[in-house]
C-alpha cells in the first residue's frame, strides 16, 4: 500500500510540473511590453496596449483588464490605446486575456504613474512661538472654534485634550485606557473623531461636551485623519490615503501620494486646508502638500530649522503636528515631545 501510494504521488507530481510547464509555455508565446509601455509613466500619457506575438500565432481575441478593471477587448491583435488621466497615482497591472487556436492564456505587466510636476518649495516664516507640553507625544493637532484641540500617543499615556495655544496649558483632557496608542484626531460637524495606532479602533466624541459618543473599527493601522468638510481622510503609514464616510465608517476609495520621482510612504498627521492635505511625513521635517483628487504632492515646506529651536532631550521625536487657525489665516506647527509650538506663515 505505501508502495501505491508512493506511485501515486510521484505521477500526480509529475502532471501537475507538466501542466505548469505547458502553461509557461503558453505564456512565453506572447508579450505586453512595448515602447508606450515605459516603467514610470504620467497621468497626461497614454499606452497602447497590445501583444507581441512572438511564434506568430492566430489570436482570436484579447480582453484588457488594468488593476483587475475591464478596460476593453480587441478582436484579433488591434491595438487598443488606454489613457491614463483617470487612473490612480502608484503601480498599475495589466493583465491580457488572449484567446489563440482554441486555448486561452492570460499574461501580465505593471507600470507605476507618478505625479506629473515636480513639487513647489514654499517658505515660511514663524510669525511666534508657544509653550507646549514637552511631555505631549503630538498624534493630532487641530482647531475648533478658537480652541487646539490635540491627541497625543504612547500606550499608557495618551490623551485627547484641549489647550490654551498660548500659554501651553491643558484645560480639559481624556485619558485613554492603558492599552491604546493614541494617533490622528480631526473634526467633523462637532464630532472630533480620534485613532488608535495598532488596536484598530476610533472613537467619537462630541466636540462641545467632550463626552464619547461611540467607536469604530477600521482594518489597517491608524495614523493621521483629516476631513473635507463631508468625508474623513485617514492615512495608515503607508503611501494610501483612505477615503472614508463618517457614519459607516466604511472605506470608499482611496488616493496614492507620490511626487513626480518617488512614493512617499509614511504619511502622518494631516490637516485640510484650503482643498489641500497638509501632511507630516514621519521622521522627515517637512510638510507635504497634496491634491486630494490625485494624490500628487503639489508643495514641499522645509521645516528643518524648528528642530534646533526646540530643548533638546533624550524624548524629543519627529516633527508632527499641523493645525490651521481659520481666525488668523496662520498655522501652528509642533513635534512630539517638543516644549514648543510656531505660529507661522507661509509663501
Amino acid at each position: 500500500m505505501l508502495k501505491l501510494k508512493l506511485f501515486a504521488f510521484i505521477v500526480l507530481s509529475v502532471i501537475s510540473n507538466s501542466c505548469k510547464d505547458d502553461e509557461n509555455a503558453l505564456k512565453n508565446l506572447f508579450s505586453i511590453e512595448n515602447a508606450t509601455l515605459k516603467p514610470i509613466l504620467k497621468l497626461e500619457e497614454s499606452v497602447d496596449l497590445v501583444l507581441q506575438n512572438k511564434e506568430n500565432k492566430n489570436i482570436d481575441s484579447v480582453i484588457y483588464y488594468i488593476n483587475d478593471i475591464k478596460v476593453g477587448a480587441v478582436k484579433g491583435n488591434e491595438k487598443l490605446p488606454f489613457a491614463l488621466k483617470n487612473q490612480k497615482l502608484g503601480n498599475q497591472t495589466i493583465k491580457a486575456l488572449v484567446y489563440f487556436e482554441g486555448k486561452s492564456i492570460d499574461i501580465s505587466s505593471g507600470f507605476s504613474i507618478y505625479a506629473s510636476t515636480e513639487p513647489k518649495i514654499l517658505n515660511y516664516k514663524i510669525i511666534k512661538t508657544y509653550p507646549h507640553d514637552i511631555n505631549a507625544y503630538t498624534q493630532g493637532f487641530e482647531f475648533y472654534n478658537g480652541v487646539l484641540l490635540e491627541g497625543t500617543g504612547q500606550y499608557s499615556e495618551s490623551t485627547l485634550r484641549k489647550t490654551d495655544y498660548k500659554s501651553g496649558k491643558v484645560t480639559e483632557q481624556i485619558k485613554l485606557e492603558d492599552k491604546y496608542f493614541g494617533e490622528g484626531i480631526t473634526v467633523l460637524k462637532d464630532k472630533i473623531y480620534q485613532l488608535t495606532w495598532k488596536e484598530k479602533k476610533g472613537f467619537v466624541y462630541d466636540a462641545k461636551s467632550f463626552k464619547l459618543e461611540k467607536t469604530f473599527s477600521f482594518e489597517t493601522e491608524g495614523w493621521g485623519i483629516t476631513n473635507d468638510g463631508e468625508k474623513l481622510y485617514m492615512s495608515d503609514g503607508t503611501e494610501k490615503i483612505y477615503i472614508i464616510d463618517p457614519d459607516t465608517f466604511k472605506v470608499e476609495d482611496f488616493i496614492n501620494v507620490y511626487t513626480n520621482g518617488a512614493k512617499i510612504e509614511a504619511v502622518n498627521e494631516m490637516e485640510w486646508i484650503n482643498g489641500r492635505i497638509w501632511a507630516n511625513i514621519y521622521q522627515k521635517d517637512a510638510i507635504a502638500v497634496i491634491n486630494p483628487k490625485t494624490g500628487a504632492v503639489e508643495n514641499v515646506i522645509n521645516c528643518s530649522e524648528l528642530r534646533s529651536k526646540v530643548t533638546q532631550h533624550p524624548e524629543l521625536d519627529a516633527f508632527n503636528g499641523i493645525a490651521f487657525n481659520p481666525t488668523t489665516k496662520t498655522y501652528f506647527v509642533t513635534g512630539k515631545n517638543w516644549d514648543k509650538s510656531f505660529e507661522i506663515v507661509v509663501d
